[in-house]
């Protein structure tokens, strides 16, 4: 009696799926047909944008091969037509590295465009902060200190993507202000932080070195130095040439003290035996001072006359 039943039931089982496929077979042929199409079409959809990359992407490294040959215009042109007609990723690069070839020759320029694409709504996040990181980079040796402290100060949030860039940008600004205190607390955010990169948290710490040892304070406008020619090295009078050979601790004897350029005539004409011996007689020998007497000074040659003891 239960197989009765159960055969039963499958009857009307079969009953029904036969009625819904005569039914409604239209909208499940349409169904598959078009889970089908769907799925064809992406795959083709996915070839051609793989091409449409690859393109941009051979165009792209062209351009950076100009830009490295130094041809800046022609890199310019062709990253401004990937931008205006490649895949967004590509586009968005080439808008952001067009901007860098107007940097080499145009500072002002490539400052006004990359604010431009920090406010643009439209341009992804991460590559709007880039380009106000390096609007920074160029502001920092043109702007006022204090000004480009008060615009980027807000920027060196963690919640900005190159804060401790902009970290390190503040610091520099400071350091033109010669505010250091302030410098120094710019400089310990990148040292504290451990998401910093490494390159950049060594120059951190080798300027907040620098700092905290008081070596970036003003140096004098002149260093003081000795005078071209030393009072005890004056010219040696040609009367004393003698004391011209003597040591630096040893005064020479002055001129004004020869007997022969003080003594009027009469006494120098030597009528007096007394002083006509005196004369003749052989000169005393000179103390020893530890310097040889000069062979052609006066004193050293014979008959000279000298100063009596």
């Amino acid at each position: 009696m239960s197989e009765f039943f159960r055969e039963v039931d499958e009857d009307y089982r079969r009953e029904r799926l036969a009625n819904i496929w005569t039914k409604y077979q239209v909208w499940f042929i349409g169904a598959a047909v078009l889970l089908v199409a769907a799925t064809a079409g992406w795959r083709i959809y996915q070839h051609f944008h793989l091409q449409a990359a690859e393109a941009a992407g051979a165009r792209y490294e062209a351009a950076l091969r100009l830009s490295q040959d130094g041809k800046s215009a022609e890199a310019e042109a062709g990253f401004k037509e990937i931008a205006a007609s490649g895949p967004k990723g590509y586009a968005t690069l080439a808008r952001l590295r067009g901007v860098d070839e107007i940097a080499g020759r145009d500072p002002a320029a490539a400052i006004a465009a990359y604010d431009a694409l920090g406010a643009d709504p439209s341009f992804d996040q991460s590559f709007r902060e880039a380009a106000q990181t390096r609007a920074a980079m160029l502001r920092v040796d043109r702007d006022d200190p204090k000004a480009f402290e008060e615009k980027y100060g807000a920027l060196a949030q963690p919640s900005f993507t190159y804060h401790d860039t902009m970290r390190e940008l503040l610091a520099m600004a400071a350091f033109k202000r010669d505010d250091f205190e302030a410098a120094g607390r710019w400089l310990d955010m990148i040292v504290g932080d451990p998401r910093a990169p490494g390159p950049l948290r060594q120059r951190a710490e080798a300027f907040l070195g620098l700092v905290q040892a008081g070596k970036l304070a003003p140096a004098p406008a002149a260093e003081s130095l000795p005078a071209a020619a030393p009072a005890l090295e004056a010219p040696v009078s040609p009367e004393a040439p003698a004391a011209a050979s003597a040591a630096p601790d040893e005064p020479a004897a002055p001129a004004a003290q020869n007997p022969v350029a003080e003594a009027p005539p009469a006494a120098a004409a030597g009528s007096d035996e007394n002083s006509a011996s005196k004369s003749a007689a052989p000169p005393p020998e000179p103390e020893k001072s530890g310097v040889e007497p000069d062979a052609a000074s006066p004193a050293a040659a014979p008959g000279a006359p000298t100063q009596p003891n």
